[in-house]
This record gives C-alpha cells, structure tokens and sequence, in this order.
C-alpha cells in the first residue's frame, strides 16, 4: 500500500525538503509547527499545517504526544521525522508504529542500538566495522581507565556515551589529568543527555572525519553510496561538507564502501544511514553511525543523480531499491556551505526579519532554504538557514562556481556566515584539500590573533 500523506516532524529546510520530495510523488504533506513557526515557508506550502505547540522545542517538536495526534486528525499514514528533533528517538519511531503508521526511518531497534555510543561501537566491530582502539564499552572506574589508557598511549579522548556535539568529551594528555577530565565529562553527560555514562578511545592526532551514506530495504540488501568529508568543523559541528574526499582514491572508496554495505546488509538495516569514521594514514576508525537523513546528503545526491528522500519513502511503503550496487555512479565533485545566522567572527547567533533575500542561481546550484523576503528568523533553534550546495565536474570547477555563488548570495537584515565561506574558499590548503578536522579551529584563531 503506498503512502498517501505524510507529516513532516520538523521544521526549516529539511521540512520543506522533505514536502517536495512528497509532492513530486504525488503524496500529500502535513506541516506541524510551534506558534513561532507559523509563517515558515513549509508551513504555507503544506497541504495542511497544524499548530503543535509554543515557541520552545520541548512544548512543540519534541512533543510526542501532541505529533501523534497530529498525525491522527490529519489522516496521516506516515511521518518522516527529517533531522534532529526526535528523528534518532527510538521510543518515538515504536509509538509511531503502535498507531499504525509508517515511519519513514530505519527500524526502531537499530535506532536504540546505534544511539548508544558504546553499544554502537561494539555492533560496529561485531559487523566488522574497523574501530578506534579504546575500551570495550562503558568505563566504571577511574582504575579501570588508567590501565587502558596505559595500554593503547596517550593522549586519549573521555567521550559520553549518550548523544552527541562535542559535549561530555575530553581529551586527557597523562595519568595526572585522568581523573578530573573523566568526573567532568561525566556530569556534562548527564546535565546534556540525562546519562553520565562515558568511554574511551585513543585520540587521533590530526584525522579527517569521512562518513559513508548507505541506504538498505530492512530485507538484507543494502548499498552505499560513496563518502563525504565533513572534516571543516568548529565546536564539533559541521561548517563545510564535500563529495567526494579530496584524499580518497577509488580503491579506498569501494573497499570501506563495501565494508559498510555489507554491515547494513547483515544488519537488515531500513532507510538512509551514516556510518562516521576517523580517516588518518590511510586508515579509517568508526566513530558514530546516523541513523537518519543528514544534513549534507544534498552533497552525495548531487553526485550520484539520486534523491534520497524519495528513497527514504519508498523504502517505508515496503518496496526494494530502486537500484543496486553496481548501478550507482559517482561523477563530478560537490560542496555544500551551512549557511547560518551567525556573526561570521564572533559565531553569535543573529536572528531577525529577511529584509533582502536574492539567492543564488545557474548551473548545477542549489539552495535549501525556508528564507524569503519579510521571513522572522525565530531565536529558539539551531541557527542555520539556508544550505548552499554547488556542484562541478571537477573540485577546482566546483570551487570556482561556489565562489561566484556566493558572491551572489544576499541575506539581509540579520549577520550570517556567507562572509567566512568566502574567505574559506580564498586559502590555499582549502583549495588543495589540504584539511583534517582540527584545521579549522586553528584557522579561526589564527586569524583572530
């Protein structure tokens, strides 16, 4: 039976990503928004919208409760939760279910497992995923970590088994630091996720962070569809992703691509995925497996010709891939810029009215955004408002049409990052895909100083 109408658990770009994709198919959408969201483009070109809460996430996007009931005044015989929210929450997926409706996301039981970081590290290794040398799951002592950490060499990292953004991690030089870095990175864990449990690994020095897209029908048959590197970070979070690794080779590509395909495969995993590495020296380290549509999957799309979400849906309705293996090509080079309302120096957040909004256009560009002219950028969640995704048949062609791209790119009425894209785009180790994930920390401060 296909799917008929959906409801968009979310909000901004990846909703009105999402209602597209739905619309081309024919499927009919249903937009829920906070009251801070009532004018958000998603909401206006939704079939139906319905108002779920106040401006706070927790009254509003993460209120299972009044989802659900959404989706049942609606009609609704399925929800895709798009990305952050409640997309990776695996008691949410199960009560969708329970009502009888699609979810449009892997199975719930391979949420609960790879949302755990340890238990994810012992499936990933257990599947054959190569790991980080580090302990076998959750520390339960400071005696404990010291052997380890005396076993596999400092520095080591003290990372929060639950959740995620750089918080409950430490990076621990000696025995000296072992003890107070670890009670810290345990009460950050429990004041962010309400867990204090924690684990440790050995801390690369400079890797690159690349992560594999995969896509698998929940009946044993799974793909990949080629990597990313999201190494250009600050804080954790992601600023800059390309498509291809400007450092892979295609052997590396079809081995760990494969290595990943088959785990899913063996999982009889559903739905799109992300398997995360560390990449340093020609070997790669899992660190953390997404389970659910990335921000940057516009970068692979752009890349193969697929469309993601379309997959995602078709997958939940119970059909197979649409293709296989050895139909997925991977041609030209694509990058995607995080466009956010941010002072590009200070990083504070700038929301405010869209006074002048001309974005880009051409060839090959594409962006995701909710913007338009008159549009209250809303103070209460995540600050990114628009992706610029830029494609080309080489890297430097690619780099060279991004530039014109955000020259032209106008945002007015609010501070945003197009400056620091522009100015990343002008360095000769960017331009030579000469990066690891430390690089942009250490450019920002360079260039403050």
């Amino acid at each position: 039976m296909g799917i008929e109408k959906i409801l968009i658990a979310n909000r901004g770009e990846i909703a009105l990503r999402i209602h597209r994709a739905a619309h081309e198919m024919g499927i009919k959408t249903v937009a829920v928004h906070s009251t801070a969201d009532a004018e958000a483009m998603h909401v206006r070109l939704a079939d139906e919208a319905i108002c779920i809460g106040p401006p706070s996430a927790t009254d509003s996007y993460l209120n299972i409760p009044a989802i659900i009931s959404a989706a049942e005044i609606s009609h609704a015989d399925a929800i895709h939760p798009g990305y952050g929210f409640l997309s990776e929450n695996a008691q949410f997926a199960e009560i969708v279910e329970s009502h009888d409706i699609k979810w449009i996301g892997p199975k719930p039981e391979h949420i609960r497992t790879m949302g755990d970081k340890v238990e994810a590290k012992r499936s990933a290794g257990a599947l054959g995923l190569p790991l980080v040398p580090g302990s076998d799951g959750a520390i339960e002592d400071v005696a404990e970590a010291k052997a380890i950490a005396r076993d596999i060499g400092y520095p080591v990292i003290i990372k929060a088994a639950s959740g995620g953004g750089g918080r409950g991690m430490k990076v621990v030089n000696n025995e000296e630091e072992l003890e107070t870095q670890m009670q810290q990175a345990g009460s950050e864990a429990k004041a962010a996720f309400g867990d204090a449990t924690v684990y440790l690994e050995k801390y690369l020095g400079n890797p690159r962070h690349i992560e594999f897209q995969i896509f698998g029908d929940g009946n044993g048959n799974a793909v990949h569809l080629g990597e990313r590197d999201c190494s250009l970070q600050r804080r954790h979070q992601k600023v800059l992703e390309e498509a291809p690794s400007p450092v892979l080779s295609t052997a590396e590509r079809d081995r760990m691509g494969n290595i990943c395909a088959k785990a899913m495969a063996d999982m009889g995993y559903r739905g799109a995925g992300t398997i995360e590495f560390l990449w340093e020296n020609g070997e790669f380290f899992f660190i953390e497996m997404n389970t659910r549509l990335q921000v940057e999957h516009p970068v692979t799309e752009m890349i193969t010709g697929l469309d993601l979400v379309r997959e995602q849906i078709r997958v939940a309705e119970g059909k197979p891939l649409s293709f296989t293996q050895d139909e997925v090509t991977f041609t030209g080079h694509a990058v995607e810029c995080r466009i956010n309302a941010e002072d590009p120096v200070t990083f504070m957040p700038s929301p405010g009215t869209v006074s002048w909004y001309h974005p880009p256009g051409g060839l090959y560009v594409r962006v995701d955004s909710g913007l338009y002219h008159g549009y209250k950028v809303p103070p209460y969640y995540d600050s990114m408002i628009a992706k610029l995704i830029v494609y080309g048949q080489t890297r430097e062609g690619c780099l060279m049409r991004l530039r014109r791209a955000l020259g032209e790119f106008v945002i007015e009425g609010m501070k945003t990052t197009i400056p620091l894209h522009q100015k990343l785009l002008e360095d000769p180790d960017f331009q030579n895909g000469n990066y690891t994930i430390k690089w942009l920390e250490e450019w920002l401060a360079k260039d403050a100083s």
